[in-house]
């Protein structure tokens, strides 16, 4: 029942399931924001449509079905005429609409990346989690609470084809080819924040860095051919843990 599902098997049902699963999942490691932040994912088979959490309700009580179906435009599609915060589909809708190849994004405000988000040099190549995301995270510089169609293109253009954004002064981003590789390079990234602020806390900034020669290679050795994702091992495990410490989710 926990086994990942193949990507061109997909249905809306399973994608689903794993979105709720990493709200839990996000509630259960304190990366929510009360209401606030999202996790998105496309549905299969509909191009320009997406999952999103309905506005109001916190991550722990998000479930498979009360997931809304939302355009890229930010309309609610599903008939059932339910709200969603506009921050959602300004951030998740731009970048659904210029990365079809994605299925999940996910926007938090967690602890350790809203930190890691006020520093000029950003995540470094000072710990082995730091270096999976080497070279894969651009940066987008903050422009206030507004989201508008000319910040939207400039957002995706910083994210190009890469892993993620750190937003400046506000948080962070990844993206993937499955619920599981979005939240598992999120998990990545909160890791590495959480280390490399903590060492810098603990030695006046001064830090022990690899040099971009190394982490390049940590890099590659991380992901391999590319025919395992980040996620696809890990994943069944996440489903068993959110089962027994937050169950309801798949209803």
């Amino acid at each position: 029942m926990n086994e990942p599902v193949p990507s061109s098997s997909r249905t809306e049902a399973d994608v689903r399931v794993d979105l709720a699963a990493a709200y839990r999942l996000a509630a259960l490691a304190g990366w929510d924001d009360t209401i606030y932040t999202h996790l998105s994912a496309a549905v299969p088979g509909e191009p320009g449509v997406y999952l999103l959490n309905e506005f109001g309700l916190g991550f722990d009580e998000v479930c498979a079905s009360n997931l809304v179906k939302v355009d890229v435009r930010g309309r609610v599609v599903d008939g059932t005429g339910r709200r969603v915060n506009p921050s959602g589909f300004a951030i998740h809708g731009a970048v659904h609409a210029a990365r079809p190849d994605v299925e999940c994004v996910i926007h938090l405000h967690a602890p350790w990346g809203v930190a890691l988000a006020m520093l000029h040099g950003g995540l470094q190549p000072t710990s082995q989690w730091a270096m999976r995301l080497h070279g894969r995270l651009g940066r987008h510089a903050y422009e206030g609470l507004a989201l508008g169609a000319e910040e939207q293109v400039r957002l995706v253009a910083n994210l190009g084809a890469l892993d993620g954004l750190i937003l400046e002064n506000h948080g962070t981003l990844t993206i993937g080819r499955s619920v599981a590789e979005a939240y598992l390079l999120m998990h990545i990234l909160e890791r590495a924040a959480q280390a490399q602020l903590r060492a810098m806390a603990a030695s006046s900034g001064r830090v022990l860095r690899v040099d971009d020669a190394l982490a390049e290679l940590t890099h590659r050795q991380w992901i391999g051919d590319g025919t395992e994702r980040d996620g696809d091992a890990e994943w069944p495990a996440l489903l068993r843990r959110v089962d027994r410490l937050s169950p309801g989710f798949r209803d």
